[in-house]
């Protein structure tokens, strides 16, 4: 048995999905070149675009190699920055963080596409909803597909060349019709999605978000060659003080297959502190 830490894992991915799609007799870990009990992590940041701070934090954890991969919230104010540090450091395994909802109490922001298009996708302020729900009780899939494309194109536009991508506070699979917006136009672009397997820890912890994950859906997917991580963790439930030892904890319960830990960088700032109230835990 072998622990491994998965570098460039998204990259390595992307311009290998006919091989993945030819094997699927195998695991993943397998169709990546390891022994089936082998132990592979991806450290993923999530976020990157949604401040100064956690730009350059993100970055310093990429640049110094303890972070495997991040994705980045394209409508948020300081994605252009973010697009800016993605084309200074083309090595980096960077992805688009799909985002649908403005979540904190006063840093708010709207949809990248014209609003006439996408009126679903706007609270009462103008701004898109604060979570999950208020997206998936209003937005039409054919808004969401019509965002989320429209993310991905001004990403492209501002020169970053994504490996993957993600969905912010996993709106995405909060409706399956969502999550075929999502596929589709992850496919569209030729990049592989993040998809985790329905483990019952996962389904437990996402709740009404998993309705998406049924048998036939999930054995439809992996027919089609798309790839599915067989573990993903949202993050290391410690207090800051006992990060290190959360952390520790974590690697030695890590099983055969492919993990997904996915972080939020940030340090200790002005800025990071009036936006959220979860800076602590967001410090590095």
């Amino acid at each position: 048995m072998r622990t491994v830490l998965s570098r460039k894992f998204w990259s390595f991915i992307l311009v290998s999905l006919p091989l993945f799609a030819s094997a699927q007799d195998q695991s993943l870990v397998e169709r990546l070149g390891y022994p089936a009990d082998a132990k592979l992590l991806i450290v993923h940041a999530d976020d990157m675009g949604m401040s100064h701070n956690v730009n350059v934090a993100t970055l310093k954890g990429m640049t110094e190699g303890w972070i495997s991969s991040a994705s980045i919230m394209v409508p948020c104010p300081w994605f252009p920055e973010a697009a800016a540090m993605a084309k200074e450091h083309p090595d980096l395994d960077l992805g688009i963080h799909l985002t649908l909802t403005a979540e904190w109490r006063y840093y708010r922001w709207g949809p990248v596409s014209p609003l006439s298009q996408v009126p679903g996708l706007l609270d009462k302020e103008g701004f898109l909803p604060r979570g999950v729900m208020g997206v998936a009780s209003r937005a039409t899939a054919e808004e969401v597909e019509t965002e989320i494309r429209a993310q991905v194109q001004r990403a492209l536009d501002f020169g970053i060349q994504p490996t993957h991508v993600d969905t912010h506070m996993g709106t995405l699979f909060a409706r399956p019709d969502y999550f075929e917006a999502y596929r589709k136009v992850a496919h569209e672009f030729k990049l592989p999605y993040l998809l985790p397997r329905p483990t019952p820890e996962l389904l437990a912890a996402v709740g009404p978000q998993g309705k998406m994950f049924t048998p036939e859906r999930v054995a439809e997917v992996e027919k089609s060659g798309d790839i599915m991580i067989d573990w993903l963790d949202t993050g290391i439930n410690a207090p800051p003080e006992k990060r290190t030892e959360g952390y520790v904890d974590f690697a030695k319960g890590l099983r055969p297959g492919v993990t997904e830990l996915i972080i939020h960088c940030g340090a200790d700032s002005d800025e990071l502190r009036a936006i959220t109230s979860s800076w602590a835990q967001r410090t590095q």
